[in-house]
């Protein structure tokens, strides 16, 4: 084995988790901060919670200066913190807390979730007034989106259950959203919450 091999595999390495990888941009962490939170990260796995300004210099070839400042950047941004204990001797000593930035990138997850949500909802309620309009031949009424945004919003009922009630009505040339109504109250009332509860109460009722 030569030297450098042996070098390496001595050396050991750093484990950083994939989903803080995954999610660098979502956590508008730029390359410079991103590369001094590893450095950190790769000294706590060696047991120094507080590595000096000047090894970290000399670890990422930054000046002394450019480190303050990526440094006082991660705090900002509440990537890091910097936490004060007592050892065994009652002597102080700082370390730096890099807990935090997983606290951040919940936060950012738990809001891109939301954010899809809200995207996936309006997307259904938009297809769910074309295929309405698109049955009726004609643009819906102010008073006929509220009436379909109540159904979504206040009933919360299932789009899939109203795109049923549509073609009931479409089938029996109905065009009207208060015969989808009451097909969905009368659903309702049986508690039929899905499609595949629609067509079980479909063929009971073609059994007689």
């Amino acid at each position: 084995m030569d030297n450098f091999t042996k070098a390496l595999l001595d050396s050991g390495s750093t484990a950083i988790p994939n989903i803080l990888l995954q999610n660098i941009g979502n956590l508008k962490m730029t390359s410079d901060e991103f590369l001094l939170f590893v450095t950190l990260w790769h000294y706590h796995e060696k047991g120094i919670g507080f590595p000096g300004i000047e090894q970290l210099s000399t670890a990422l070839g930054f000046n002394q200066q450019i480190i303050f400042q990526i440094l006082h950047s991660l705090t900002e941004k509440k990537f890091i913190t910097i936490k004060t204990t007592h050892n065994a001797q009652q002597v102080q000593q700082d370390t730096y807390d890099l807990m935090p930035i997983f606290d951040r990138l919940a936060l950012v997850l738990q809001q891109a979730t939301s954010s899809n949500q809200v995207r996936e909802k309006q997307a259904t309620r938009n297809s769910l007034f074309k295929q309405i309009e698109v049955e009726f031949n004609r643009p819906l009424s102010p008073i006929e989106i509220e009436t379909i945004d109540a159904w979504l919003n206040q009933d919360h009922y299932n789009p899939d259950l109203i795109q049923l009630a549509l073609r009931e009505a479409v089938l029996n040339q109905v065009y009207s959203l208060k015969y989808i109504d009451r097909i969905l109250l009368s659903w309702e009332k049986k508690n039929i919450t899905t499609k595949e509860q629609v067509q079980r109460e479909k063929d009971l009722r073609n059994q007689y």
